[in-house]
């Protein structure tokens, strides 16, 4: 017995030796104390850091991983802590907002949703997200959570249910687990749902404080006469010891579900400039708040038809669903063109405009109060809204807090360790510190002299294992094709070539060659962009054959009131598109 005793621990010892990873000459970013630490090295063993030391002061185990850090920087893994996995970001994901149910079923959305929660979650650890708190999902997507968690190298999922409610929109009812909101109109509806949600254990519970109307006044006394639902479902839930988070984006909601026991504000206040007493009250609670800045622009952006995604999120969003956001160009050509070019009017209008500058205004300036106030802000997109990407949004909304006046340092925090207070979890992530989960993105340049150096990156570890970001997303011929088409209608060169080979063969149907080359590709295209700024095409029809991609395509805007009909065979090898074949 003592022989095999002996055994256990020389075997035991061997697997922690082998198992450990150096990162070694790295400059570490302390997100605690804001500062850069140079030539440290970092050693992981089986997933947790065991050491962040001064390289002189580490001896390398034999048979350890060694990660060369040298000009590199090491921070913390990031969290979006707002976005919604039963949207998509795409232009059908929201009926209640923009009701296209006729020409894709909510039905169909859903199920696409379901299906694509793991890829979505590879997107965000391609952009250095090693963790997602959804504030408002739905029974079957808490079980999706639990089925994802055996997969150790996808982002940590935290989750609320259902999204308890004061308003439900009539598209969402009688959906059984697929129903994101549960409607409470009395304080038992609000402890009903609570309990209801207990069985498929919640990371916490969300609530959706609306009050609705136009008169300040009386949304203040709706406000007041529902706070006793608000009251009620907060209480259920700390005696759950589950904490609460809530939607309110009025002052005086906010006030009242801070006062009422809630920690998670996950908007910013956008009908008034807070008061410094209403700073006060944040702090002294301990509230975290996330600002979402960019949301609802996107979708004022999307309506109007002037949402423009950058070569970065071309590259980087799931390629159907921002796809999708360009379908209202084709649509117009529908039975629903009438109220589809009513919206592009008014979305462009002087008092839309005019609206838009103002809530982004009260916003800022109140984040900026809340931020130098010393409340703790957690970046987050709600990703999933109609425009606003999974994964790809996050520089965005990092940028747009840049612009309230918030420093680099404040919103390194609010990307890292501050996401993880929300939940309690800052014991464990969220720092460069011994004791915590090695969830760590590794970049090229330094972040805080520029918030695009969090887009340089050289790899990313989840649970300690090391990832090339270029390699966590499976790329599929159809990825690749989409990709293209969705450049080709944004008019971006660079991210439209970004998919093809650099040798790659253009040929009229069957075998006429007609070009070669990325870059003659380059010269033709940025010519064709240049000159056709309502360029547009709709794929009718796509057919996928093993490495190749067949599309029926109409392209619009090429000449004035002409529409071009071709077809389009991809063929792809090495992951990129190496032929062309057009049919006219």
């Amino acid at each position: 017995m003592k022989k095999f005793q002996i055994l256990l621990a020389i075997i035991f010892c061997s697997v922690n030796i082998q198992a450990q990873t150096y990162i070694q000459n790295v400059t570490v970013a302390d997100v605690i104390h804001k500062k850069m630490i140079p030539a440290q090295t970092i050693i992981i063993n089986n997933g947790i850091i065991t050491a962040v030391k001064p390289n002189k002061q580490v001896k390398v185990s034999q048979n350890a991983t060694l990660i060369n850090g040298e000009g590199k920087y090491l921070i913390p893994g990031m969290t979006d802590s707002h976005i919604h996995f039963f949207q998509s970001g795409g232009l059908y994901t929201r009926p209640d907002a923009l009701d296209l149910r006729k020409h894709v079923p909510y039905e169909q959305e859903i199920k696409w949703g379901h299906q694509n929660m793991e890829n979505f979650l590879q997107h965000y650890l391609k952009t250095g997200i090693t963790s997602v708190i959804d504030p408002g999902a739905t029974y079957n997507f808490l079980l999706l959570r639990d089925a994802l968690k055996k997969n150790e190298n996808l982002p940590s999922v935290y989750m609320s249910g259902p999204l308890i409610t004061t308003y439900e929109p009539e598209v969402f009812k009688n959906l059984d687990k697929d129903e994101p909101f549960k409607l409470a109109l009395t304080v038992e509806d609000a402890r009903k749902y609570v309990l209801e949600q207990l069985p498929y254990k919640p990371d916490f519970i969300k609530i959706w404080y609306i009050v609705r109307g136009t008169d300040a006044q009386k949304k203040k006394e709706e406000a007041k006469r529902l706070e006793p639902i608000i009251k009620a479902a907060i209480e259920e839930a700390h005696k759950h010891n589950l904490k609460v988070a809530v939607h309110a984006t009025e002052r005086f909601t906010a006030e009242t579900a801070v006062l009422n026991g809630a920690s998670y504000l996950v908007h910013d206040i956008e009908d008034e400039v807070i008061s410094d007493d209403f700073v006060k009250l944040l702090q002294s609670k301990k509230i975290i708040l996330c600002p979402t800045l960019t949301v609802s622009d996107n979708y004022y952006d999307t309506y109007g038809q002037k949402k423009h995604y950058n070569t970065y999120e071309l590259e980087n969003a799931h390629s159907k669903s921002i796809g999708s956001i360009y379908d209202l160009r084709h649509l117009e050509d529908t039975s629903d063109s009438t109220w589809i070019k009513k919206y592009k009017a008014r979305f462009n209008s002087p008092q839309i405009n005019a609206y838009v500058s103002k809530t982004d205004s009260i916003r800022r300036v109140n984040l900026k109060k809340l931020s130098d106030g010393g409340v703790t802000i957690a970046a987050g997109t709600d990703a999933g809204n109609i425009g606003t990407q999974h994964a790809s949004s996050f520089m965005d909304e990092l940028k747009a807090m840049k612009q309230s006046g918030m420093d680099n340092w404040q919103i390194l925090q609010s990307a890292t360790i501050n996401p993880v207070k929300v939940l309690s979890k800052d014991a464990q992530y969220g720092s460069i510190e011994t004791g915590k989960f090695a969830d760590l993105v590794l970049l090229r340049a330094n972040p805080i002299d520029n918030l695009d150096h969090l887009t340089e990156i050289d790899m990313v570890f989840k649970n300690g294992v090391p990832m090339d970001p270029q390699k966590i997303l499976k790329i599929t011929p159809e990825i690749l094709v989409q990709q293209q088409v969705n450049a080709y209608n944004a008019r971006d060169i660079d991210a439209f070539l970004e998919p093809y080979a650099d040798d790659v063969e253009l040929y009229s149907f069957p075998n006429t060659l007609i070009g070669k080359g990325k870059e003659k590709m380059r010269k033709t295209y940025e010519t064709l962009f240049k000159n056709a700024p309502g360029l547009h095409c709709e794929i009718k029809q796509r057919i996928i054959n093993l490495n190749s991609v067949i599309d029926k395509e109409s392209v619009s805007g090429m000449t004035a009131g002409k529409k071009v009909e071709a077809t389009a065979i991809y063929e792809i090898k090495d992951n990129k598109i190496s032929k062309v074949y057009f049919l006219y």
